[in-house]
């Protein structure tokens, strides 16, 4: 697409957002009505795209894309009205009788650009709190999830005009054009290297952006952590997408008393659910790309393997696997992994931990497995992230109620739920004042008035 055909499709959407059509709630449930139907009807071919693109079984493309996408959709369409109202605030006496309240209006024209690992979820959620809030939107998906990107082509194209909703596929280059024009809020998620490029082009027009990031997220298990059921959960969380989950546990911090139950609880947890074999499993997905694989080939070549290790490039397939013995600079430490291989160190004491992460970037998520309150609570207090979980992994982001974003170089804004549609709103200051009651204090000239002024106030 050239440039100003670029320039001629936003224009248009512009257009269609100055007609004021999408700031009526009516309108707004309408949409997202035909786009929870639309989904449904589209529900087995989404599910074989998922599959397609990264071998995800039905049970894990429903529960951790469609499914969440639709509770979204129906959670904004029950509560959008509610969300929408002005808030009534208290006014001072000193502008008695007006009256002070906070408008909810839509940015106007909102980007949205989603990665490849979860590419319909992290795609469509967002678009949910855009379109709840009233604006039109931009869509760009991953160009690494083809099969997926044409289903989503058309579900939007069945629900929306592209004046309303438009959107555009392709690599590097479609970014770049995309980025290049103004919109009025960019809502990205990646790698922090691209956010940092999406966050410079957004400054050249003083865009407001949410950055949805990664990095390593942090799992500690403690001496006193119910072993068998942390281990299950963590290895789960580590699987998902085969490790390519933003806060999937990145690396393990497990006490050096229990080092090594805890490594058999965890081949017990990837049998339990894998057999022996993870590679012929149905639930086991695969890598995204050749590209992705030898990266990763790279950390279990230069690692001490505990278990796992095995690898096929031709199937993009890596088993579970914990490396122990590392050094300092090693890429495991440094890198985010962005796959089925979890780095595993001890400790003795909780405080060596905290200091660990706190020398290092802000993580996107922490968890944390202990029945010890005041490690606990030392680890809430004491600790940054964007998220944390205690005793789970993962499942924090799909509550809703709760925001999920970053902090630091993991990201910033949140959204999910009412977050979502607060995400893609502006917030404007509203007083309403009276001609009834004129306080003469206010003007000028004011000599004499100060000390009157100062009695009033307190």
């Amino acid at each position: 697409m050239e440039t100003r055909e670029m320039q001629n499709r936003l224009q248009q959407m512009r257009q269609y957002f100055n007609s004021q059509r999408t700031k009526d709630v009516s309108f707004r449930i309408q949409s997202l009505q035909t786009l929870y139907k639309q989904i449904k009807l589209h529900e087995q071919d989404i599910i074989q795209a998922l599959h397609e693109d990264l071998h995800k079984s039905p049970f894990e493309a429903f529960s951790t894309e469609i499914g969440l996408v639709l509770k979204e959709i129906k959670h904004h369409i029950k509560h959008v009205k509610q969300w929408q109202r002005p808030e009534k605030k208290l006014t001072p006496f000193l502008f008695f009788p007006s009256k002070s309240n906070i408008f909810k209006e839509p940015y106007g024209l909102a980007l949205i650009i989603a990665p490849w690992n979860y590419p319909f979820q992290l795609l469509f959620s967002p678009l949910v709190g855009a379109i709840s809030a009233g604006n039109c939107v931009v869509l760009k998906t991953s160009p690494s999830a083809p099969a997926t990107a044409k289903v989503m082509d058309s579900i939007i194209s069945a629900c929306y005009s592209p004046d309303y909703v438009s959107i555009f596929h392709g690599n590097r280059e479609m970014n770049q054009l995309l980025l290049s024009q103004r919109f009025d809020y960019i809502f990205y998620t990646g790698s922090p290297a691209v956010g940092k490029v999406v966050m410079k082009a957004a400054a050249e027009h003083l865009t407001p952006i949410t950055l949805e990031l990664g990095g390593k997220s942090p799992c500690i298990v403690d001496k006193n952590a119910d072993i068998r059921t942390a281990a299950r959960r963590i290895m789960w969380g580590k699987t998902i997408n085969a490790g390519q989950t933003c806060i999937a546990p990145d690396y393990l911090f497990v006490h050096k008393s229990i080092k090594n139950t805890f490594i058999t609880a965890l081949q017990e947890a990837v049998h339990m659910m894998f057999g022996d074999n993870p590679q012929a499993a149905p639930d086991y997905p695969r890598i995204v790309s050749p590209t992705a694989m030898q990266r990763l080939i790279g950390y279990i070549d230069k690692g001490n393997i505990v278990f796992g290790g095995r690898y096929d490039l031709a199937d993009k397939y890596i088993e579970p696997t914990v490396v122990d013995n590392l050094t300092a600079d090693a890429g495991l430490l440094s890198e985010e992994i962005f796959g089925p291989i979890f780095p595993l160190m001890t400790f003795d004491d909780i405080q060596e931990v905290i200091t660990y992460i706190n020398e290092r970037e802000k993580p996107l998520a922490l968890y944390f497995f202990s029945k010890d309150k005041q490690a606990v609570h030392k680890i809430l207090g004491q600790t940054s992230s964007g998220g944390i979980c205690i005793n789970d992994t993962i499942i924090h982001v799909a509550n809703h109620r709760l925001p999920f974003g970053g902090v630091g170089n993991s990201g910033m804004g949140a959204y999910h739920g009412k977050y979502s549609f607060d995400t893609f709103t502006h917030k404007k200051a509203t007083v309403v004042s009276s001609f009834s009651v004129d306080f003469p204090i206010k003007y000028p000239p004011y000599k004499g008035k100060l000390d009157k002024f100062k009695r009033f106030l307190s």
